[in-house]
């Protein structure tokens, strides 16, 4: 709750803290970041602040894919796609089969993001 109001004082040293915030931030998100009428576009057509957003979690996902952050977090792009992906891109079918079918193609689109996109413009917007 003190780092939600800004206030890091207090910061544990415990790195799921500032992991189990973001998941919970993009979780409670109304919407993922790639809008539902959005989902055959992709990011072709993003709003700019959901492009902004991608493309900062992008970035900060390819930090944590770096092979010697790996070393201790046990998460590569693929274990991170996993957990990550429903945030962005997620299909709003209430036919399990078709959801199950699309889970695959959702992880590996953010995770050709996390091996391919070029986020070198994020590090100066945020």
């Amino acid at each position: 709750m003190r780092i939600d109001q800004w206030d890091v004082t207090e910061v544990s040293d415990d790195p799921h803290v500032p992991g189990s915030l973001i998941k919970l931030w993009y979780r409670e998100l109304y919407e993922p970041l790639i809008p539902d009428d959005l989902y055959q576009q992709c990011v072709q057509s993003l709003p700019e602040l959901n492009r902004i957003v991608l493309s900062y979690l992008i970035h900060f996902l390819q930090f944590f894919a770096k092979p010697e952050n790996v070393a201790h977090t046990k998460m590569d792009a693929s274990n991170l796609v996993m957990v990550k992906a429903p945030y962005c891109l997620r299909c709003m079918s209430d036919d399990p089969r078709y959801i199950f079918e699309n889970t695959r193609k959702e992880m590996a689109f953010i995770r050709t993001l996390i091996v391919n996109l070029d986020t070198a413009f994020i590090e100066g917007v945020i």
